[in-house]
């Protein structure tokens, strides 16, 4: 898995109950997303002169242990599937000076059209590179 986000939380991250609050979890994972698809070419350039996007339709996410203001995070990612026109992926946040796994997500992202606003292939070279980062992680969830 390739380091996508290293950040901190701040104390306005965090909720009543003193600890990150869940905006802030989904927030950082965005953030490691466009470093991951960014990486297999899906770029915002490439996004924007290509009339693309990408769409999320699924997340799911396991939150392990709370992370508190003035705690550094880093999130590892990797591919767990590339199909034509899908993208299924995995972020793995920690806490950077304990390595405890703090929150764990896996997104299904669709390429879409953004004009026609339907789903298309991803470029087949993209879907290789997507596929070279699958290392056969299993999230758990």
């Amino acid at each position: 898995m390739e380091v996508t986000y290293r950040g901190t939380v701040y104390p306005w991250h965090c909720d009543h109950m003193g600890h990150m609050n869940v905006m802030w979890y989904v927030g950082k994972f965005d953030e490691a997303t466009w470093q991951l698809v960014s990486g297999i070419g899906l770029t915002a350039d490439y996004l924007r002169s290509n009339d693309r996007g990408m769409v999320a339709v699924d997340q799911r996410i396991s939150y392990r242990r709370e992370l508190c203001a003035g705690d550094t995070v880093l999130v590892r990612s990797t591919v767990l599937e590339a199909r034509s026109k899908v993208i299924r992926f995995c972020h793995q946040m920690e806490n950077a000076a304990t390595g405890e796994v703090s929150a764990i997500t896996v997104l299904t992202g669709v390429h879409i059209d953004t004009v026609k606003r339907r789903s298309c292939n991803l470029p087949e070279e993209y879907v290789a590179r997507a596929r070279d980062l699958i290392v056969g992680f299993d999230p758990g969830i």
